[in-house]
């Protein structure tokens, strides 16, 4: 199959512990919170190749948990949150250990185009990306400036990622 054909299913999973007090787990695209615009950005940059969402607090077995779930029916985990230096952010320990094979690159992607809106603030980013069975996942900050960025970088990369995981390439 040629990377042009790819087609592929993306699952977000919001990671804030403030919206997790507030709405609780939340699970289904009808229930992205009118106050995640993270979620909402990533929504609508890939619209009806979006299956599923759900909304876990910090929480490192949460975060798997959701990640695993969400990886039986979809290619492509987004995860938007968690990524800070606050002790609290805990999205890259919850995933790292658990990637088959990182991928550098989007990393140093993202903190360079960040570089390039927001200056040496940039340095704060953790970022990352990496394959999980054949599968991309990508973390984000939880901001949605951030976000979009990073859907901007993924939207441009996402099928030739996907096609090398899957060894198609």
């Amino acid at each position: 199959m040629h990377e042009k054909d790819l087609r592929f299913r993306v699952a977000i999973v919001t990671v804030s512990t403030s919206r997790f007090e507030k709405y609780g787990n939340l699970r289904g695209l009808e229930n992205i919170p009118s106050d995640d615009e993270s979620g909402k950005e990533i929504l609508d940059a890939f619209g009806d190749l979006v299956v599923d969402y759900c909304l876990v607090a910090d929480d490192i077995f949460q975060i798997r948990s959701a990640v695993f779930e969400m990886l039986k029916r979809a290619e492509v985990c987004i995860l938007t949150g968690g990524t800070g230096l606050n002790p609290r952010d805990l999205t890259i320990e919850a995933l790292e250990n658990f990637f088959d094979k990182k991928i550098d690159g989007f990393g140093e992607i993202f903190r360079m185009k960040s570089f390039e809106e927001i200056s040496y603030s940039a340095i704060l980013s953790r970022a990352t990306a990496g394959i999980i069975d054949g599968k991309v996942i990508f973390c984000l900050p939880g901001s949605k400036k951030a976000v979009k960025l990073g859907v901007e970088i993924i939207r441009n990369s996402v099928k030739h990622i996907l096609s090398h995981a899957m060894g198609q390439s």
